[in-house]
C-alpha cells in the first residue's frame, strides 16, 4: 500500500475516496485559486481508475433463508393469483360469457338438466378453488427451493460452486 509523501518528504494526510476516486470534501479546506484547482483537475484526469473486478466462489446457500424468501414470495404469488382470478371472473361476468354460454348449451338441445354455467362457476367456487391451489403452490414451491439449496450445498462441495466476476462499473 503507498504512502501519500509530498516532495519534500512529509506525509500528506489520508483522505476518503468515493467510489471514482475523487477525494471526499470535508468543507474545511480553504477555496482553492482556479489554477490550481484546474491542474488538480487535469492530474485527476490522467489517473483514471480502472474498473476494478473481484472473483467470488458461491460456494454454500443457506437453506434457512431460502425457506423464509421462497415461502414470503410465493405466498406473494398466491395472493396475486387470487386477486388476477378474482378480477378475471368479474370481467367475465360483466361481459355475458356465462349467460352466452348457458343459451349455446341450452340451443344445442343439452339443456337436460337446466345447466346454468353461472353457477357452476360462481365466484366463491372459483375463489375457493384458486386459493386451495395457492396454498398447495405456497408449500410444495417452498419445499422444492429448499430440497434445492440443500442439494446446491451438497454438488457445490464437490464442484466448488458457481464463480462469478463482479465488475465496479
Amino acid at each position: 500500500m503507498s504512502e501519500n509523501v509530498d516532495e519534500e518528504g512529509r506525509r500528506e494526510p489520508r483522505v476518503g475516496r468515493t467510489v471514482s476516486n475523487q477525494p471526499i470534501s470535508t468543507g474545511n479546506e480553504a477555496p482553492m485559486p482556479s489554477a490550481a484547482r484546474a491542474a488538480a483537475a487535469n492530474k485527476r484526469r490522467h489517473h483514471t481508475p480502472r474498473a476494478r473486478r473481484m472473483s467470488l466462489s458461491l460456494t454454500r446457500v443457506d437453506a434457512w433463508s431460502v425457506a423464509k424468501v421462497t415461502f414470503l414470495l410465493s405466498v406473494a404469488g398466491g395472493i396475486i393469483q387470487i386477486v388476477a382470478a378474482a378480477l378475471v371472473w368479474l370481467i367475465l361476468n360483466l361481459a355475458g360469457v356465462f349467460d352466452q354460454v348457458t343459451q349455446i348449451v341450452s340451443s344445442t338441445g343439452l339443456d337436460s338438466s337446466g345447466f346454468n354455467l353461472a353457477d357452476v362457476l360462481s365466484l366463491s367456487t372459483v375463489l375457493s378453488t384458486v386459493t386451495i391451489l395457492a396454498i398447495v403452490g405456497v408449500v410444495l414451491f417452498t419445499l422444492l427451493a429448499t430440497i434445492f439449496a440443500l442439494l446446491y450445498n451438497v454438488v457445490s462441495s464437490l464442484v466448488g460452486g458457481v464463480h462469478v466476476t463482479l465488475g465496479d462499473d
